[in-house]
């Protein structure tokens, strides 16, 4: 499940009621899931929620939250993310019971007052580890290309990459009993970035000029298109044919386009690459070598 706050104060319990729907919903389709927790949510951008916070918290912790360092997001693809943490419950808690639900969470800003938060499309999977606890492992569900609201954009803006939070509730359908918890971990999500690199000509004379171009370009939540990252410190790299190891050559900037052009020296036959290392928000990327024949 994937929410985007309608307003700009959601509390903690608001968003977790979200979650908190029949159980025949949490085994269903992630059409139908994501289709309840929008209506409970409110669809018009004016309120962020219809229904009741819960009723009292659950007697539960969380503790031992991993979750992939970086996660990279493209336009369109639905990406998913493994995440495991340690549930420790009172013993008036039954995690086994057909109404008990846990599940991790990640989110932006505060627990209490999110700019976004995604979720899994189904609660996650614990194993009980002694009569108090449990390891538990869920997953985080992302469609850059949706909204779980008819009336509003896309479920990420590029204001959204960068570091986010992880955390975890836990929730009994029935009597909506819940608990929501932030601060457990943090993970960045970064815009899916490409490159592209062309040597010319081919073949070339040994110590004229081969021209270098590419682009570097990264991936635009807002429109699910692709466009150029400007003014980025990008590697030529080159690798000789009979080597295995790129080496540096020089470091050129990406133009207002995203575009990269430079020269150098033809020596030997070889491989040229653009390499950048990426930043906080975009992901590192490296072009698939290309071929020069020096005669």
């Amino acid at each position: 499940m994937r929410i985007r706050a309608t307003v700009a104060a959601v509390s903690g319990a608001l968003a977790l009621a979200a979650f908190a729907m029949p159980a025949a919903h949490a085994d269903g389709s992630a059409s139908s899931y994501r289709a309840e927790a929008a209506k409970m949510l409110g669809t018009s951008g004016k309120t962020a929620y219809t229904g009741s916070a819960p009723a009292a918290e659950l007697d539960v912790s969380f503790s031992n939250f991993k979750i992939a360092s970086a996660i990279k997001v493209g336009t369109t693809n639905h990406v998913s993310t493994t995440v495991t943490y340690t549930l420790t419950h009172g013993a008036g808690v039954d995690i086994t019971s057909g109404d008990f639900a846990t599940g991790p969470l990640i989110y932006k800003g505060s627990i209490d007052n999110p700019d976004n938060m995604l979720f899994g499309n189904k609660a996650a999977t614990c194993t009980a580890t002694t009569s108090t606890t449990a390891s538990c492992k869920g997953l985080i569900d992302i469609y850059p290309a949706e909204s779980p609201y008819e009336d509003e954009g896309y479920e990420l803006l590029n204001s959204d990459a960068g570091t986010w939070s992880g955390g975890a509730l836990a929730l009994k359908y029935n009597n909506e009993d819940s608990t929501l918890r932030g601060g457990l971990g943090t993970t960045k999500l970064q815009r899916y970035s490409k490159l592209t690199v062309n040597a010319s000509p081919e073949p070339v004379k040994k110590g004229k000029t081969v021209t270098v171009t590419g682009a570097l370009t990264r991936a635009n939540w807002e429109d699910n298109k692709y466009h150029g990252y400007t003014l980025q410190s990008v590697q030529l790299q080159f690798r000789k044919k009979t080597s295995d190891t790129y080496t540096t050559v020089k470091t050129v900037k990406t133009d207002s386009a995203g575009n990269l052009k430079t020269t150098t020296t033809a020596t030997v036959d070889g491989y040229f690459r653009y390499n950048f290392a990426g930043t906080s928000t975009t992901p590192a990327v490296k072009a698939t070598g290309d071929y020069v024949d020096v005669q």
